[in-house]
């Protein structure tokens, strides 16, 4: 194949992806190693190492390997079934295929909350954590003082904002060549950290060190471990439905996620554990120097800035797809650049608080983890078992009265209910303001039963009121 033909097909790609129409095969750019490329470098970001940080918190290294395979596990598959199965099948933008769920103006709803508020969120944790690395690095080096919580950290993660900002600019051809590169590097930085953890401390030494926080009851302290990591898995789904729908087959858009999003997180989970435990600290960017020395510590410190970059720049494409696809007229004609912009824009002004994010990080993947659990079941529920995975793309697109996905003036209540009622099950096993668990919590976690009682109901609603009355298409 010529290089011309080569760089229209791309173009083609590009220019497909922008559109919230169904792709076509010959318009998807991913297939099965291709995609799954791009998950490994998404789920080895920093944040990976920061979750592992953040279990260590609570539990041991045992406890740690334990409540992270199973989190994972748990999360992972259910968000890889809901968005992405429909996303691959039918090319559709994932907040697209929600209006067979919950009318055009319910999934706008939806979209609005997940793609800008949810996404400029992380978008500012990778930012900071960037900017922590790059402040130890000059620490190391020229015998600097700068402290984590400085503005110098703000300005770095501004910086890495608007170096986001410009690759984003380029469209997915360009996310996907940036992965390929830092793909394998963070593998390398996994690897070595772990072989370094173990050179220091053996795994005798290892296995005896108490959490990082005191603990009071071991047997909370592991659930609340396991429903961090279900948050933490939970907190992939704003990215993987919009990223799906670029690959070339079912098949691609599912399995990728096994190797990504569940076996990469859950290495570099558990290698971040392992490190958090071995030098006292849950801050992923303060154990690359004590590890290595200072030459591969500060190499390392400053690859895995650079990596963060992977993250922020899939978040943005996943939120900016959302928004053309289900922002109406005015957002479409926006230019891609400047759309790229005003998704970036909240972050930027977030990372001016670096430590009221970074500190913070249990309850903030508890926010995402309150609405994304019941939103599951229901997607879960009504592609596989209400509608047999069948979904009529015309009717995706028509607002109007001729939808069968219309529902009540574009909204389905009974569906958003549903969500409702599942986060407020969460709330009340997890209080996701204080992080105070309720005395159900220890046996049941949060994030199951609002998944339940969201997908049960979802059904028994459906099936009673929604169908008898002749709205969805059912």
């Amino acid at each position: 194949m010529s290089e011309t033909t080569q760089g229209r097909i791309d173009e083609v790609a590009v220019d497909a992806s922008l559109n919230e129409l169904p792709l076509l095969r010959r318009e998807r750019i991913w297939g099965f190693w291709d995609y799954s490329s791009v998950n490994v470098g998404l789920a080895i970001a920093t944040w990976a190492f920061l979750q592992g940080g953040a279990v260590a918190y609570y539990v041991g290294v045992k406890a740690a390997i334990a409540s992270i395979v199973i989190g994972y596990g748990i999360s992972v598959l259910l968000v890889a079934l809901a968005p992405c199965i429909a996303s691959g099948r039918y090319g559709i933008e994932q907040f697209v295929g929600l209006r067979s769920i919950f009318g055009a103006n319910g999934a706008r709803i939806l979209m609005i909350f997940m793609a800008a508020l949810l996404a400029a969120a992380w978008s500012a944790v990778l930012a900071i954590m960037c900017g922590h690395a790059l402040v130890n690095v000059s620490n190391q080096l020229f015998n600097t003082n700068i402290s984590l919580n400085s503005v110098a950290v703000s300005v770095v993660a501004l910086a890495a904002i608007v170096v986001s900002w410009v690759i984003l600019a380029r469209g997915p051809v360009s996310i996907e060549w940036v992965n390929k590169i830092v793909a394998p590097g963070l593998a390398i930085v996994t690897v070595g950290m772990l072989v370094l953890v173990f050179m220091h401390t053996s795994w005798s030494e290892l296995a005896a060190i108490e959490p990082l926080a005191p603990p009071e009851d071991k047997h909370l302290n592991f659930i609340l471990a396991i429903e961090l990591n279900i948050a933490g898995g939970f907190a992939w789904w704003p990215n993987i439905g919009n990223l799906s729908r670029l690959t070339r087959s079912t098949r691609s858009a599912f399995w990728p996620n096994m190797l990504g999003l569940f076996l990469a997180s859950v290495v570099a989970a558990i290698v971040g554990a392992f490190a958090a435990l071995a030098l006292s600290s849950d801050d992923p960017t303060v154990w690359m120097v004590p590890l290595g020395g200072a030459v591969l510590g500060v190499i390392a410190l400053a690859f895995v800035g650079f990596a963060n970059l992977t993250s922020i720049v899939s978040q943005g494409y996943s939120s900016m797809i959302a928004l053309k696809g289900g922002g109406g007229r005015l957002l479409r004609a926006v230019p891609w650049p400047v759309l790229a912009a005003c998704i970036l824009a909240p972050a930027a002004v977030i990372v001016f608080f670096p430590s009221a994010v970074y500190d913070n990080y249990s309850r903030f993947v508890s926010w995402g983890a309150i609405v994304v659990a019941p939103l599951c079941a229901v997607q879960i529920v009504d592609f596989f078992l209400l509608r047999r995975s069948r979904l009529h793309l015309r009717d995706l697109y028509h607002e109007d009265q001729t939808s069968r996905y219309r529902f009540w003036r574009g909204y389905n209540p009974f569906a958003l209910f549903s969500v409702a009622a599942g986060a407020v099950t969460y709330a009340l096993l997890l209080n996701p303001v204080s992080y105070e668990p309720s005395s159900a919590f220890e046996y049941l976690t949060a994030s199951m039963p609002a998944f339940v009682v969201a997908g049960v109901l979802h059904y028994v609603l459906t099936r009673v009121c929604v169908q008898r009355l002749g709205k969805g298409g059912y």
